[in-house]
């Protein structure tokens, strides 16, 4: 008697056509491919709904705008989400995936474009919720962030998080801290970087090259509504060191920093909580 095997389809919605994986053909002249020629949005699924999707969109409007890319219309459409969530649905992920959203031009051409019309492709996976143990994080010595008008978004530096993240194989930390050129506390590897001192609530300017994460923004725009303070500052690893609390933020979590390099810090405030109350639970 023969034993039947099931063979799971991965689905993906390409140019808001849903489609099998295999059969996704992109031509070499790809600008994505070629020239690194866009951006991406990773957007976290939970309990059938995209989370921070608002904020996403105006994201998403701010990287078209600096790259000079047009985005479709249906991108801002009821009818665009409830797309994402049908391929979602398709691949079991609606009660907690992750979803990626590749945007970059179309056409052929060299450095000068043939057309400023975007292409698009978006996949999901089913994804685990992160746990919540603080991390040990080391601090990059060979890579550092680079301010650009293309920096505040993900993409276009995406070499320099990937060099970041040899060195975090290498230390075997569980992140790694980029600095700037000038030493100041930029971002972690695919987090932004937010610390607690005298009950207010401090992270680098987008000046430092950081990403201008969805939860960044989401931060910002909660303190504003607690009347907590909240403000941009460049500081030293021996200030952030000083700190009551430190904490990593994107879609995925709110993670506390137990260990810079050999340094420890406290765990846990009442700041972060009402934070994670608020922006998760």
């Amino acid at each position: 008697m023969r034993c039947h095997q099931t063979v799971t389809i991965n689905l993906l919605l390409y140019n808001n056509h849903i489609i099998p994986e295999a059969e996704l053909l992109l031509p070499l002249t790809n600008r994505a491919f070629q020239y690194n020629d866009g951006f991406f949005e990773t957007v976290i699924i939970r309990q059938g709904k995209l989370s921070f999707w608002k904020t996403h969109e105006q994201r998403m409007q701010e990287a078209a705008s600096a790259l000079g890319l047009e985005l479709p219309q249906l991108f801002f459409c009821p009818e665009f989400t409830d797309r994402l969530l049908e391929l979602a649905a398709h691949q079991q992920a609606l009660f907690h995936g992750r979803l990626k959203l590749r945007v970059w031009r179309s056409g052929a051409g060299l450095y000068t474009p043939e057309t400023n019309v975007a292409d698009w492709l978006a996949t999901v996976n089913p994804a685990t919720p992160l746990g919540t143990t603080p991390l040990r994080v080391g601090v990059c010595q060979q890579t550092n962030t680079v301010y650009s008008p293309l920096s505040h978004f993900k993409g276009p530096h995406a070499p320099l998080y990937v060099l970041a993240g040899l060195e975090k194989k290498a230390s075997a930390k569980d992140d790694m801290l980029l600095l700037d050129r000038q030493g100041a506390v930029a971002e972690f590897i695919s987090s932004n970087i937010f610390w607690v001192r005298n009950e207010g609530i401090y992270t680098p300017p987008l000046e430092t090259g950081c990403i201008n994460g969805v939860l960044r923004r989401r931060i910002f725009s909660w303190c504003q509504q607690s009347q907590v303070r909240l403000e941009e500052k460049l500081i030293g690893l021996h200030e952030l060191r000083q700190a009551e609390l430190v904490f990593s933020a994107n879609v995925t979590s709110l993670r506390t920093i137990s260990h810079i390099e050999d340094t420890a810090l406290p765990t846990q405030h009442s700041l972060l909580e009402r934070i994670q109350k608020d922006l998760f639970d």
